[in-house]
Protein backbone atom coordinates (compact mmCIF):
# COMPACT_ATOMS: atom_id res chain seq x y z
CA UNK A 1 0.00 0.00 0.00
CA UNK A 2 1.51 3.36 -0.74
CA UNK A 3 1.44 6.24 1.47
CA UNK A 4 -1.60 8.10 -0.68
CA UNK A 5 -3.68 5.14 -0.16
CA UNK A 6 -2.89 4.54 3.81
CA UNK A 7 -3.43 8.23 4.31
CA UNK A 8 -7.14 7.92 2.79
CA UNK A 9 -8.43 6.00 5.43
CA UNK A 10 -6.99 8.26 8.68
CA UNK A 11 -8.77 11.08 6.63
CA UNK A 12 -12.06 9.40 6.51
CA UNK A 13 -11.95 8.77 10.34
CA UNK A 14 -10.35 11.59 11.33
CA UNK A 15 -13.15 13.71 8.95
CA UNK A 16 -16.50 11.68 10.04
CA UNK A 17 -17.61 14.63 12.43
CA UNK A 18 -17.77 17.38 9.88
CA UNK A 19 -20.66 17.79 8.17
CA UNK A 20 -21.15 16.34 4.98
CA UNK A 21 -18.47 13.88 5.62
CA UNK A 22 -18.22 10.30 4.29
CA UNK A 23 -19.57 8.27 7.15
CA UNK A 24 -19.76 4.83 5.32
CA UNK A 25 -16.16 5.36 4.29
CA UNK A 26 -14.86 6.27 8.36
CA UNK A 27 -16.46 3.07 9.29
CA UNK A 28 -15.35 0.91 6.67
CA UNK A 29 -11.78 2.71 7.51
CA UNK A 30 -12.95 1.93 11.27
CA UNK A 31 -13.24 -1.89 10.74
CA UNK A 32 -9.99 -2.26 8.97
CA UNK A 33 -8.27 -0.37 11.99
CA UNK A 34 -9.92 -2.82 14.50
CA UNK A 35 -8.70 -5.61 12.67
CA UNK A 36 -5.53 -4.49 12.91
CA UNK A 37 -5.96 -4.16 17.07
CA UNK A 38 -6.40 -7.60 16.55
CA UNK A 39 -10.98 -7.14 16.83
CA UNK A 40 -12.08 -9.02 14.23
CA UNK A 41 -14.95 -10.96 16.00
CA UNK A 42 -18.14 -10.48 15.57
CA UNK A 43 -20.20 -7.01 16.16
CA UNK A 44 -17.24 -5.13 14.73
CA UNK A 45 -19.41 -3.36 12.43
CA UNK A 46 -21.63 -2.11 15.06
CA UNK A 47 -18.50 -1.04 17.29
CA UNK A 48 -17.18 0.63 14.00
CA UNK A 49 -19.89 2.10 13.84
CA UNK A 50 -20.58 3.10 17.62
CA UNK A 51 -16.89 4.53 17.21
CA UNK A 52 -18.27 6.90 14.37
CA UNK A 53 -21.09 7.65 16.66
CA UNK A 54 -18.78 8.75 19.76
CA UNK A 55 -17.15 11.41 17.24
CA UNK A 56 -20.18 12.58 16.18
CA UNK A 57 -21.55 12.72 19.78
CA UNK A 58 -18.38 14.88 21.42
CA UNK A 59 -17.49 16.67 18.49
CA UNK A 60 -20.94 18.55 18.16
CA UNK A 61 -21.49 18.42 22.24
CA UNK A 62 -18.51 18.30 23.84
CA UNK A 63 -19.98 18.72 27.12
CA UNK A 64 -22.25 15.36 27.48
CA UNK A 65 -21.66 13.01 30.05
CA UNK A 66 -20.26 9.83 29.09
CA UNK A 67 -23.41 7.33 30.79
CA UNK A 68 -25.95 9.77 28.56
CA UNK A 69 -23.72 8.96 25.36
CA UNK A 70 -23.53 5.31 26.26
CA UNK A 71 -27.63 5.60 26.40
CA UNK A 72 -27.85 6.98 23.49
CA UNK A 73 -25.57 4.51 21.67
CA UNK A 74 -27.98 1.51 23.13
CA UNK A 75 -25.43 -0.64 24.43
CA UNK A 76 -24.78 -2.09 28.34
CA UNK A 77 -21.90 -0.65 30.19
CA UNK A 78 -19.36 -3.62 29.58
CA UNK A 79 -19.66 -3.04 25.76
CA UNK A 80 -19.59 0.82 26.38
CA UNK A 81 -16.50 0.61 28.42
CA UNK A 82 -14.75 -1.95 25.93
CA UNK A 83 -16.02 0.81 22.95
CA UNK A 84 -14.28 3.72 25.36
CA UNK A 85 -11.09 1.86 25.38
CA UNK A 86 -10.97 1.36 21.15
CA UNK A 87 -12.03 5.10 21.01
CA UNK A 88 -8.57 5.84 22.92
CA UNK A 89 -6.19 3.34 20.99
CA UNK A 90 -7.35 5.27 17.40
CA UNK A 91 -6.20 8.63 18.16
CA UNK A 92 -7.88 9.61 14.54
CA UNK A 93 -10.58 9.89 16.34
CA UNK A 94 -9.84 12.19 18.95
CA UNK A 95 -8.63 14.27 15.85
CA UNK A 96 -11.89 14.10 14.43
CA UNK A 97 -13.89 15.15 17.99
CA UNK A 98 -11.23 18.17 17.53
CA UNK A 99 -12.18 18.90 13.68
CA UNK A 100 -15.76 19.36 14.43
CA UNK A 101 -17.77 21.51 14.15
CA UNK A 102 -17.41 22.32 18.43
CA UNK A 103 -14.14 21.61 17.84
CA UNK A 104 -12.68 24.94 18.98
CA UNK A 105 -14.26 24.00 22.72
CA UNK A 106 -11.22 21.17 22.46
CA UNK A 107 -8.60 22.80 21.20
CA UNK A 108 -8.96 26.33 22.59
CA UNK A 109 -9.61 25.75 26.00
CA UNK A 110 -10.58 21.82 27.29
CA UNK A 111 -7.37 19.61 26.13
CA UNK A 112 -4.80 22.72 27.23
CA UNK A 113 -6.45 22.49 30.76
CA UNK A 114 -5.91 18.92 30.43
CA UNK A 115 -2.78 19.03 29.88
CA UNK A 116 -1.90 21.40 32.75
CA UNK A 117 -3.89 19.39 35.28
CA UNK A 118 -5.79 22.65 36.27
CA UNK A 119 -9.02 19.89 35.98
CA UNK A 120 -8.08 17.19 37.85
CA UNK A 121 -6.92 19.55 40.69
CA UNK A 122 -10.42 21.10 41.15
CA UNK A 123 -12.44 17.84 40.88
CA UNK A 124 -10.19 16.41 43.27
CA UNK A 125 -9.87 19.62 45.44
CA UNK A 126 -5.98 19.76 45.79
CA UNK A 127 -4.58 23.28 45.83
CA UNK A 128 -2.71 24.30 42.69
CA UNK A 129 -1.34 27.83 41.73
CA UNK A 130 -4.15 28.80 39.11
CA UNK A 131 -3.57 28.33 35.35
CA UNK A 132 -5.23 31.24 34.66
CA UNK A 133 -3.99 34.85 36.36
CA UNK A 134 -5.74 37.83 35.19
CA UNK A 135 -4.60 40.87 36.64
CA UNK A 136 -6.54 43.92 37.07
CA UNK A 137 -4.48 46.89 37.44
CA UNK A 138 -6.50 49.83 35.73
CA UNK A 139 -7.89 52.67 38.33
CA UNK A 140 -10.48 53.73 36.00
CA UNK A 141 -11.54 53.60 32.44
CA UNK A 142 -12.21 56.09 29.68
CA UNK A 143 -14.99 54.50 28.10
CA UNK A 144 -18.66 53.39 29.37
CA UNK A 145 -19.69 50.61 26.63
CA UNK A 146 -23.08 49.73 27.12
CA UNK A 147 -22.53 46.36 27.02
CA UNK A 148 -19.70 46.86 30.70
CA UNK A 149 -21.14 45.60 33.44
CA UNK A 150 -18.81 48.24 35.06
CA UNK A 151 -20.42 50.55 37.63
CA UNK A 152 -21.14 54.04 35.82
CA UNK A 153 -18.30 55.90 37.99
CA UNK A 154 -17.13 53.17 40.31
CA UNK A 155 -13.14 53.56 40.10
CA UNK A 156 -9.81 53.02 42.56
CA UNK A 157 -8.94 55.90 44.08
CA UNK A 158 -5.28 56.89 42.83
CA UNK A 159 -4.00 56.65 46.47
CA UNK A 160 -3.99 52.78 46.13
CA UNK A 161 -1.66 52.33 43.16
CA UNK A 162 1.66 52.24 44.80
CA UNK A 163 0.95 49.57 46.93
CA UNK A 164 -1.80 47.74 44.35
CA UNK A 165 1.59 47.92 41.80
CA UNK A 166 3.42 46.19 44.28
CA UNK A 167 1.54 43.60 45.27
CA UNK A 168 0.86 42.58 41.60
CA UNK A 169 4.96 42.62 41.26
CA UNK A 170 4.42 40.03 44.21
CA UNK A 171 2.30 37.88 42.20
CA UNK A 172 4.09 37.85 39.05
CA UNK A 173 7.50 37.14 41.41
CA UNK A 174 5.39 33.39 42.71
CA UNK A 175 4.39 32.15 39.08
CA UNK A 176 5.93 29.02 38.81
CA UNK A 177 8.98 28.81 35.71
CA UNK A 178 6.55 26.31 34.45
CA UNK A 179 3.81 28.46 33.89
CA UNK A 180 4.90 31.23 31.53
CA UNK A 181 1.89 31.66 29.96
CA UNK A 182 -0.40 32.11 33.04
CA UNK A 183 -0.42 35.81 33.95
CA UNK A 184 -2.17 38.76 31.42
CA UNK A 185 -3.86 42.10 32.11
CA UNK A 186 -7.34 43.07 31.95
CA UNK A 187 -9.92 44.49 33.73
CA UNK A 188 -12.28 45.29 35.07
CA UNK A 189 -11.07 48.84 34.41
CA UNK A 190 -8.76 50.26 31.55
CA UNK A 191 -5.29 48.62 32.14
CA UNK A 192 -3.40 51.43 30.70
CA UNK A 193 -4.42 53.94 32.61
CA UNK A 194 -2.11 52.50 35.63
CA UNK A 195 0.53 54.49 34.75
CA UNK A 196 3.24 51.77 36.83
CA UNK A 197 1.94 48.92 34.24
CA UNK A 198 5.27 49.19 31.81
CA UNK A 199 7.51 48.38 34.80
CA UNK A 200 4.67 45.30 35.79
CA UNK A 201 5.14 44.46 32.01
CA UNK A 202 9.47 44.75 32.72
CA UNK A 203 9.20 42.95 35.39
CA UNK A 204 7.35 39.63 33.84
CA UNK A 205 9.63 39.93 30.81
CA UNK A 206 12.66 39.61 32.88
CA UNK A 207 11.47 36.38 34.68
CA UNK A 208 10.27 35.01 30.96
CA UNK A 209 6.84 35.32 31.16
CA UNK A 210 4.43 35.40 28.16
CA UNK A 211 2.20 38.40 29.47
CA UNK A 212 -0.72 39.28 27.51
CA UNK A 213 -2.59 42.92 27.86
CA UNK A 214 -6.06 43.83 27.06
CA UNK A 215 -6.71 47.35 26.25
CA UNK A 216 -9.02 49.67 24.78
CA UNK A 217 -5.84 51.25 23.12
CA UNK A 218 -7.41 54.53 23.30
CA UNK A 219 -4.00 55.25 25.44
CA UNK A 220 -1.60 53.27 23.29
CA UNK A 221 -0.30 56.60 22.47
CA UNK A 222 3.56 57.31 21.56
CA UNK A 223 3.54 59.72 24.94
CA UNK A 224 2.90 56.61 26.90
CA UNK A 225 4.96 54.45 25.46
CA UNK A 226 7.81 57.18 25.97
CA UNK A 227 6.98 56.54 29.55
CA UNK A 228 6.57 53.07 29.85
CA UNK A 229 9.11 51.30 27.82
CA UNK A 230 8.53 48.09 29.66
CA UNK A 231 5.25 47.63 27.39
CA UNK A 232 7.46 46.27 24.96
CA UNK A 233 8.68 43.61 26.78
CA UNK A 234 4.88 42.33 26.73
CA UNK A 235 4.38 38.90 24.42
CA UNK A 236 0.87 40.17 22.88
CA UNK A 237 -1.36 43.13 23.03
CA UNK A 238 -5.14 42.62 22.43
CA UNK A 239 -7.09 45.50 21.25
CA UNK A 240 -11.03 45.60 21.97
CA UNK A 241 -12.20 46.80 18.78
CA UNK A 242 -15.47 48.53 19.58
CA UNK A 243 -16.61 49.60 15.80
CA UNK A 244 -15.09 50.56 12.37
CA UNK A 245 -16.15 54.53 12.71
CA UNK A 246 -16.43 57.38 15.06
CA UNK A 247 -20.13 57.14 14.67
CA UNK A 248 -20.41 52.88 15.55
CA UNK A 249 -17.41 53.46 18.78
CA UNK A 250 -19.67 56.57 20.07
CA UNK A 251 -22.77 54.65 20.23
CA UNK A 252 -20.98 51.86 21.83
CA UNK A 253 -18.03 53.62 24.42
CA UNK A 254 -20.12 57.26 24.52
CA UNK A 255 -16.72 58.63 23.74
CA UNK A 256 -16.44 61.32 20.61
CA UNK A 257 -13.90 60.96 18.18
CA UNK A 258 -12.51 57.50 20.28
CA UNK A 259 -12.25 55.37 16.74
CA UNK A 260 -9.81 57.95 14.72
CA UNK A 261 -7.73 57.85 18.11
CA UNK A 262 -7.19 54.27 18.37
CA UNK A 263 -7.13 53.59 14.96
CA UNK A 264 -4.17 56.33 15.10
CA UNK A 265 -2.46 55.24 17.69
CA UNK A 266 -2.61 50.93 16.17
CA UNK A 267 -0.89 52.19 12.88
CA UNK A 268 1.94 54.59 15.07
CA UNK A 269 2.52 51.33 17.41
CA UNK A 270 2.78 48.86 13.81
CA UNK A 271 5.50 51.59 12.64
CA UNK A 272 7.19 51.73 15.95
CA UNK A 273 7.10 47.90 16.32
CA UNK A 274 8.38 47.18 12.85
CA UNK A 275 11.27 50.12 13.59
CA UNK A 276 12.37 48.00 17.06
CA UNK A 277 12.01 44.80 15.25
CA UNK A 278 9.92 43.98 18.84
CA UNK A 279 8.56 40.29 18.47
CA UNK A 280 5.35 41.86 20.56
CA UNK A 281 2.16 40.56 18.95
CA UNK A 282 -0.56 42.79 18.30
CA UNK A 283 -4.34 41.58 17.59
CA UNK A 284 -8.19 42.71 17.95
CA UNK A 285 -11.16 41.17 19.30
CA UNK A 286 -13.80 42.39 17.47
CA UNK A 287 -17.54 41.76 18.46
CA UNK A 288 -20.04 41.40 16.27
CA UNK A 289 -22.86 43.27 17.47
CA UNK A 290 -27.10 42.71 16.59
CA UNK A 291 -27.08 44.47 12.72
CA UNK A 292 -23.23 44.64 12.07
CA UNK A 293 -22.78 41.32 10.29
CA UNK A 294 -22.17 43.10 7.00
CA UNK A 295 -19.28 44.95 8.76
CA UNK A 296 -16.96 42.19 8.76
CA UNK A 297 -15.87 42.92 5.37
CA UNK A 298 -14.68 46.16 6.52
CA UNK A 299 -13.18 44.87 9.40
CA UNK A 300 -11.10 43.08 6.57
CA UNK A 301 -10.10 46.59 4.95
CA UNK A 302 -9.88 47.94 8.32
CA UNK A 303 -6.67 45.70 8.89
CA UNK A 304 -5.36 46.43 5.61
CA UNK A 305 -5.24 49.71 6.04
CA UNK A 306 -3.41 49.50 9.15
CA UNK A 307 -1.10 47.02 7.30
CA UNK A 308 0.12 49.82 4.97
CA UNK A 309 2.04 51.46 8.49
CA UNK A 310 4.34 48.47 8.37
CA UNK A 311 4.29 46.55 5.29
CA UNK A 312 6.59 43.91 6.35
CA UNK A 313 5.15 43.34 9.62
CA UNK A 314 1.53 43.06 9.13
CA UNK A 315 -1.57 42.25 12.23
CA UNK A 316 -1.26 39.34 13.82
CA UNK A 317 -4.28 38.24 14.48
CA UNK A 318 -7.97 38.69 14.82
CA UNK A 319 -9.89 36.97 17.27
CA UNK A 320 -14.26 37.39 16.43
CA UNK A 321 -17.08 36.45 19.06
CA UNK A 322 -20.51 37.13 19.06
CA UNK A 323 -22.70 39.29 21.24
CA UNK A 324 -26.11 37.04 22.20
CA UNK A 325 -26.55 39.58 25.56
CA UNK A 326 -30.44 39.72 25.56
CA UNK A 327 -31.31 36.39 23.80
CA UNK A 328 -32.40 34.48 26.94
CA UNK A 329 -31.60 30.69 25.30
CA UNK A 330 -28.59 32.28 24.05
CA UNK A 331 -29.87 31.56 20.57
CA UNK A 332 -29.70 33.95 17.09
CA UNK A 333 -33.27 34.26 14.90
CA UNK A 334 -33.25 32.53 12.01
CA UNK A 335 -32.84 35.24 9.51
CA UNK A 336 -29.90 36.85 11.13
CA UNK A 337 -28.45 33.40 12.08
CA UNK A 338 -28.33 32.61 8.29
CA UNK A 339 -27.26 36.42 7.81
CA UNK A 340 -24.19 35.80 10.20
CA UNK A 341 -23.10 31.98 8.27
CA UNK A 342 -23.14 34.22 5.06
CA UNK A 343 -20.89 37.06 6.21
CA UNK A 344 -18.10 35.00 7.79
CA UNK A 345 -18.10 32.74 4.93
CA UNK A 346 -17.50 36.06 2.99
CA UNK A 347 -15.41 37.47 5.60
CA UNK A 348 -12.58 34.84 6.07
CA UNK A 349 -12.72 34.52 1.84
CA UNK A 350 -12.14 38.18 1.41
CA UNK A 351 -9.38 38.54 4.50
CA UNK A 352 -7.75 35.33 2.80
CA UNK A 353 -7.21 37.59 -0.15
CA UNK A 354 -6.66 40.73 1.10
CA UNK A 355 -4.80 40.31 4.53
CA UNK A 356 -3.37 36.71 3.96
CA UNK A 357 -1.22 36.60 6.71
CA UNK A 358 -4.02 37.34 8.97
CA UNK A 359 -4.51 34.81 11.56
CA UNK A 360 -8.46 34.36 12.35
CA UNK A 361 -9.82 32.72 15.09
CA UNK A 362 -13.73 32.88 15.69
CA UNK A 363 -14.14 31.30 18.62
CA UNK A 364 -16.63 28.37 19.81
CA UNK A 365 -20.12 29.46 18.34
CA UNK A 366 -19.25 31.19 15.30
CA UNK A 367 -16.75 28.30 13.75
CA UNK A 368 -19.51 26.00 13.90
CA UNK A 369 -22.06 28.52 12.35
CA UNK A 370 -19.67 29.28 9.26
CA UNK A 371 -19.44 25.52 8.69
CA UNK A 372 -23.40 24.92 8.50
CA UNK A 373 -23.83 24.21 11.79
CA UNK A 374 -26.64 26.04 14.18
CA UNK A 375 -24.82 28.12 16.60
CA UNK A 376 -25.65 27.96 19.98
CA UNK A 377 -23.65 29.07 22.95
CA UNK A 378 -23.05 27.23 26.01
CA UNK A 379 -25.24 29.10 28.69
CA UNK A 380 -24.29 28.12 32.61
CA UNK A 381 -27.38 28.84 34.75
CA UNK A 382 -27.17 29.66 38.98
CA UNK A 383 -28.48 25.80 38.75
CA UNK A 384 -25.42 24.79 37.04
CA UNK A 385 -23.12 26.85 38.67
CA UNK A 386 -20.18 25.66 41.14
CA UNK A 387 -20.31 26.37 44.59
CA UNK A 388 -16.74 26.69 44.92
CA UNK A 389 -15.67 27.92 41.48
CA UNK A 390 -12.36 26.92 40.33
CA UNK A 391 -9.33 29.24 41.08
CA UNK A 392 -7.12 26.16 40.45
CA UNK A 393 -7.71 26.72 37.23
CA UNK A 394 -8.37 30.64 36.75
CA UNK A 395 -8.28 33.78 39.49
CA UNK A 396 -8.26 37.96 38.79
CA UNK A 397 -6.56 40.07 40.86
CA UNK A 398 -8.01 43.86 41.20
CA UNK A 399 -5.90 46.53 42.68
CA UNK A 400 -6.64 46.10 46.27
CA UNK A 401 -5.32 42.64 46.06
CA UNK A 402 -8.85 41.00 45.97
CA UNK A 403 -9.09 37.71 44.27
CA UNK A 404 -12.13 37.14 42.07
CA UNK A 405 -13.53 33.52 40.94
CA UNK A 406 -14.52 34.78 37.56
CA UNK A 407 -13.47 36.92 35.04
CA UNK A 408 -16.74 39.41 35.07
CA UNK A 409 -16.99 39.95 38.90
CA UNK A 410 -13.31 41.93 39.07
CA UNK A 411 -15.41 45.46 38.66
CA UNK A 412 -15.52 47.80 41.82
CA UNK A 413 -18.51 48.40 43.47
CA UNK A 414 -20.55 45.62 41.26
CA UNK A 415 -23.61 44.37 43.31
CA UNK A 416 -23.33 40.87 43.93
CA UNK A 417 -19.76 40.48 43.34
CA UNK A 418 -17.70 40.47 46.28
CA UNK A 419 -19.37 37.37 47.60
CA UNK A 420 -17.21 35.87 44.46
CA UNK A 421 -13.84 37.24 46.70
CA UNK A 422 -11.22 34.20 47.32
CA UNK A 423 -9.36 36.50 49.63
CA UNK A 424 -6.84 39.06 49.58
CA UNK A 425 -3.39 38.98 48.51
CA UNK A 426 -1.37 41.04 50.81
CA UNK A 427 2.31 41.71 51.36
CA UNK A 428 1.99 38.41 54.29
CA UNK A 429 -0.59 36.42 52.42
CA UNK A 430 0.36 35.64 48.38
CA UNK A 431 -1.42 34.60 45.89
CA UNK A 432 -1.22 30.76 46.22
CA UNK A 433 -1.72 31.27 49.66
CA UNK A 434 -5.39 32.86 48.67
CA UNK A 435 -5.95 30.12 46.77
CA UNK A 436 -4.51 26.42 49.11
CA UNK A 437 -6.92 28.46 52.05
CA UNK A 438 -9.91 28.84 49.59
CA UNK A 439 -9.88 25.41 48.04
CA UNK A 440 -9.01 24.09 51.55
CA UNK A 441 -11.90 25.42 52.83
CA UNK A 442 -13.89 24.18 50.62
CA UNK A 443 -17.04 27.05 50.39
CA UNK A 444 -20.24 26.67 48.95
CA UNK A 445 -21.34 30.20 47.61
CA UNK A 446 -24.51 30.19 47.03
CA UNK A 447 -25.76 31.28 43.36
CA UNK A 448 -28.23 34.09 42.93
CA UNK A 449 -30.07 34.73 39.71
CA UNK A 450 -27.87 36.81 37.77
CA UNK A 451 -24.32 35.45 38.91
CA UNK A 452 -24.40 33.52 35.30
CA UNK A 453 -23.57 37.22 34.17
CA UNK A 454 -20.29 36.69 36.35
CA UNK A 455 -18.67 34.02 34.02
CA UNK A 456 -17.34 35.11 30.76
CA UNK A 457 -17.08 32.51 28.06
CA UNK A 458 -13.95 31.02 29.32
CA UNK A 459 -15.47 30.47 32.71
CA UNK A 460 -18.53 29.30 31.25
CA UNK A 461 -16.34 26.03 29.31
CA UNK A 462 -14.57 25.50 32.69
CA UNK A 463 -17.74 25.10 34.58
CA UNK A 464 -19.40 22.97 32.10
CA UNK A 465 -16.25 20.50 31.40
CA UNK A 466 -15.88 20.37 35.64
CA UNK A 467 -19.74 19.32 36.13
CA UNK A 468 -19.25 16.78 33.06
CA UNK A 469 -16.30 15.01 34.82
CA UNK A 470 -17.61 14.75 38.16
CA UNK A 471 -21.13 13.56 36.66
CA UNK A 472 -18.38 11.07 34.51
CA UNK A 473 -16.50 10.08 37.90
CA UNK A 474 -20.30 9.81 39.50
CA UNK A 475 -21.78 7.24 36.89
CA UNK A 476 -18.44 4.98 37.14
CA UNK A 477 -16.54 6.53 34.03
CA UNK A 478 -13.55 7.73 36.11
CA UNK A 479 -10.97 5.88 33.77
CA UNK A 480 -12.66 7.50 30.44
CA UNK A 481 -14.02 10.69 32.68
CA UNK A 482 -14.58 13.83 29.73
CA UNK A 483 -13.55 10.90 26.86
CA UNK A 484 -10.42 13.30 25.64
CA UNK A 485 -7.70 13.96 28.42
CA UNK A 486 -6.66 12.34 31.51
CA UNK A 487 -8.47 10.38 31.75
CA UNK A 488 -7.01 7.67 30.25
CA UNK A 489 -8.32 8.28 26.22
CA UNK A 490 -6.20 10.64 25.14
Amino acid sequence: MDTAQAEAPAQAIEDVARPGSDRAAAIRALRTRLSLLGDTGEGALERAEHLVGLAERFGSHPFTPLEQARRLLGVDRAAFAATLDLFGRIPELATAVQRAPEGKYWTNTILPLERTGALDAVVHGRPAFPYSVGLYPGPTCMFRCHFCVRVTGARYDASVLDEGNAMFASVIDEVPDTQPSTVYFSGGLEPLTNPGLGELAARGGRRGLDMTLYTNAFALTDRTLERQPGLWSLHAIRTSLYGLNDTEYEATTTKPRAFRRVKENLGSFMAERAARQAPLRLGLNYIVLPGRADRLMDLVDFVAELNEHSPGRPLDFVTVREDYSGRDDGRLAADERTQLRDALRDFTAYAAERTPALNIDLGYALESLRAGVDAELLRITPQTMRGAAHPQVAVQVDLLGDVYLYRESGFPELEGARRYIAGRVTPTRSLHDVVREFVERNPHIEPRPGDEYFLDGFDQVVTARLNQLEQDIADGWAAHRGLLGTGGTA
